[in-house]
């Protein structure tokens, strides 16, 4: 089983859905899920180089990331794409808020979105959600299963959670509750800090 899943994955050379495989192998889910997590180890093993990811309901065959700069130069001597600050912001609007419009995000970063939309759309990290069910019926948008499989997840309810905040009467933020509980939460975890080997405190 082991040697047909690898074999499978590695000529796919994309996501596998899991249905597929289940078909192929004649499976229960619950066995593939098992034989993989079996493999998942091995390939841990610093002498593997290449690892199995899951990306939602799909697996794939994938060199080991810390191997990247190794890689990078032989296979591909473009030049890395970069994200700017403005373009990862969008980017993480649209990764919380799945079938987002651009007028959307423009009201929550305050400027317009058009260019790093495009620029995501071009990176293949977000795409087209469908008509909106708003006036006008605009665009939406969500992230890629590149994206998950570019930052790590398997699936975005793996998104570290957002803080958590109030607002007032205008809808802003409340940044004086939003302070005072950072440092009371910093204050908590003080509490029950060891101090290190060699504090002189």
């Amino acid at each position: 089983m082991k040697s047909i899943i690898e074999a499978i994955l590695f000529s796919a050379g994309k996501q596998v859905p899991k249905k597929d495989l289940m078909l192929n192998l004649e499976i229960t889910e619950e066995n593939l899920d098992n034989i993989i997590t079996n493999m998942q180890e091995e390939y841990k093993k610093d002498d593997r180089g290449i690892e199995i990811i899951r990306i939602e309901d799909s697996y794939q065959l994938c060199t080991k990331k810390e191997l990247y700069d190794y890689i990078y130069p032989i296979l591909d001597k473009r030049t890395a794409p970069t994200l700017s600050n403005a373009a990862l912001e969008t980017l993480a609007i649209i990764a919380y808020n799945p079938k987002i419009t651009r007028a959307e995000i423009e009201s929550i970063r305050g400027v317009s979105a058009d260019a790093c939309v495009y620029k995501l759309l071009e990176y293949g990290l977000v795409e087209e959600a469908g008509k909106a069910d708003l006036p006008g019926k605009p665009m939406s948008y969500k992230t890629t299963a590149d994206f998950l499989k570019k930052f790590g997840y398997s699936s975005l309810e793996e998104l570290p959670e957002l803080p958590r905040y109030k607002v007032d009467e205008n809808q802003q933020i409340v940044i004086d509750d939003l302070v005072e509980s950072t440092q009371e939460e910093v204050v908590n975890e003080n509490d029950y800090a060891e101090p290190e080997i060699g504090d002189e405190k």
